[in-house]
């Protein structure tokens, strides 16, 4: 069976520089980061105190953005959303803002064909937490009847698909850091293959919660220039020292070519590659071996040679082993074109966003998209001086400063924990 072709038509995005596109992509090609002290709690007593945290968010007025909506039809929405897990608003109004994008219909025709494939790495501990509180101290009789559907991950997908009517395949996989890379990917295989004709995929995260942060800090991951935050991820540079929380979604919309262009619908790349691999290691691995297996996968997948790429958005977290691990599989999937200055380069936008964990592949794969669309290759901020095993390896890291240049084929890593990976391919259409 031949594959089918599938493009993207529209994206949204809630994110620590913004929570819209235009503002979110001027704030990475700036280099301006979205990390500072954390608010969402107390985290005096924590080793690490800052993160990427969504400013300036409602997510009622988020969700309307832009429509003439009548009252009624707002206050419904307001309701709902009392009863659900901030991930799950992030994910309705960055999905929401794909699909309008997109300008796709959905009819009783075509509902059953459009579905939707998003989840998160971690979930609604947000509420998780509350909960076991309220139950210890107030007893089982005071627990929400609200409280599984406010929590569990498939509610993004499953809230999506009600609000819009889309009844096509409605999956959340979940594969920690992975996960929207995931989503997307396989939401891509299944518009390749017949199970539907549009898919809205990414995924959601809100992670800056107690249990959380607790549990990275215990585990020594993240940076603690509580001091410096905006220079506290600093991705292959020889000072980092670990990755930051973040919060947020990213989503795209994803229709099959034919689909699309048939309604006029505006194309903004075509996604033609998908990889994943397990490292089968560790809960992570040193050697880079199963990343590199991740975008050779994708290479095949896309029917590309290695010269054909132009552009890697790195999973580049800020962690010691993790980045030096990803930058030698690059180095070896991409030979000596990884080499070739204004041909070839590699950056890591957690930079500025911090890491958004099951939403960073949905976030990573929008700035992809627009750096195709701009010719822009967004910099690695932080990165005053690359750690020499990383140096060696000759690759443009785009240091504090956007590149111009001609970009046909872009990748975007995602990686996370148990050795879950996979890469994503976009072409300029």
């Amino acid at each position: 069976m031949t594959k089918r072709r599938v493009v993207v038509t529209g994206m949204g995005i809630v994110s620590p520089v913004g929570n819209d596109l235009a503002t979110a992509w001027k704030n990475v090609v700036e280099g301006n980061s979205g990390i500072g002290p954390v608010t969402a709690f107390d985290a005096t007593a924590y080793a690490t105190r800052i993160a990427g945290e969504v400013r300036d968010f409602d997510p009622v007025d988020a969700y309307f953005a832009g429509t003439d909506t009548p009252d009624d039809e707002r206050r419904s929405i307001a309701k709902d959303f009392k009863r659900m897990d901030p991930f799950i608003h992030y994910g309705i109004v960055a999905g929401t803002h794909a699909f309008r994008a997109s300008g796709l219909v959905v009819t009783e025709e075509n509902a059953g064909r459009i579905g939707v494939a998003a989840g998160a790495g971690i979930g609604g501990l947000h509420t998780i937490e509350a909960t076991a509180i309220e139950l210890a101290e107030k007893g089982p009789r005071k627990v929400s009847p609200f409280y599984v559907p406010s929590s569990i991950i498939n509610m993004v997908a499953g809230n999506l698909s009600i609000y819009h009517g889309m009844k096509g395949p409605n999956i959340a996989l979940v594969s920690a850091c992975t996960t929207a890379a995931h989503n997307i990917g396989m939401a891509m295989r299944l518009i390749q293959y017949g199970d539907a004709d549009a898919m809205l995929a990414g995924g959601a995260e809100f992670a800056t919660t107690p249990t959380a942060m607790a549990g990275f800090c215990s585990a020594k991951a993240m940076s603690t220039r509580n001091d410096d935050p905006i220079h506290a991820s600093r991705p292959w540079d020889v000072g980092r020292d670990g990755f930051l929380l973040s919060n947020g979604a990213g989503m795209l919309m994803l229709e099959e070519y034919e689909f699309a262009k048939a309604r006029g619908a505006n194309i903004l790349a075509e996604i033609i590659g998908f990889g994943m691999s397990g490292d089968a290691y560790h809960i992570t691995a040193p050697s880079g071996d199963g990343a590199e297996l991740a975008m050779r996968n994708a290479l095949h997948d896309a029917g590309l040679n290695a010269s054909d790429v132009q552009y890697v958005n790195a999973h580049g977290t800020s962690t010691p082993v993790g980045d030096l691990g990803e930058a030698k599989a690059i180095r070896s999937v991409f030979g000596d074109h990884a080499t070739r200055k204004g041909s070839f380069a590699v950056s890591s936008t957690k930079s500025v966003t911090g890491h958004l964990l099951g939403a960073a592949g949905g976030v990573e794969a929008i700035f992809s998209i627009l750096a195709l669309r701009d010719g822009i290759i967004p910099p690695t901020m932080n990165l005053e001086e690359v750690d020499p095993e990383v140096a060696a390896l000759g690759m443009d890291l785009v240091p504090n400063k956007a590149e111009e240049a001609k970009i046909d084929v872009v990748f975007s890593n995602s990686f996370g924990f148990g050795g879950t990976n996979g890469t994503l391919a976009f072409r300029r259409v």
